[in-house]
């Protein structure tokens, strides 16, 4: 599986984005998908999961009732709607796919690690919140 990440860019601060995470190859259905983010000088930080209904596993503090995951089985894509826009959402974001079905305190507690609790991520796309 490949993921590609798309409709990242420069926005001002209460602008939206909707960013789309596109897998090639098998199909990402049955699998929770992931958005992550890493600041720059920060480590990186899961933004949202969501499983393989559909059904939102987790959205970090900051970003609820801003942020929507959502995903679309028949285009194997999966979407983060970012609305309200802060300067501190500035980061490269990229889809992930969790190496098994997590639950909320487990998001809670632990960071995103490349081949520990993620096995397959994109290149990402980049978003910065400026004036």
């Amino acid at each position: 599986v490949q993921l590609v990440e798309s409709g990242g860019g420069m926005v001002q601060p209460g602008g939206s984005l909707r960013l789309s995470c596109t897998a090639s190859g098998p199909s990402i259905s049955s699998y929770d998908m992931a958005w992550v983010r890493q600041a720059p000088g920060k480590g990186p930080e899961w933004v949202s999961v969501i499983d393989g209904y559909g059904g939102v596993t987790y959205y970090t503090d900051s970003v609820k009732g801003r942020f929507t995951i959502s995903r679309d089985n028949a285009k194997n894509t999966l979407y983060l709607q970012m609305n309200s826009l802060k300067p501190e959402d500035t980061a490269l974001y990229f889809c992930a796919r969790p190496k098994w079905k997590m639950s909320s305190s487990y998001v809670d507690r632990r960071s995103p690690m490349d081949g520990v609790n993620y096995d397959i991520r994109g290149q990402g796309t980049q978003v910065t919140v400026s004036t």
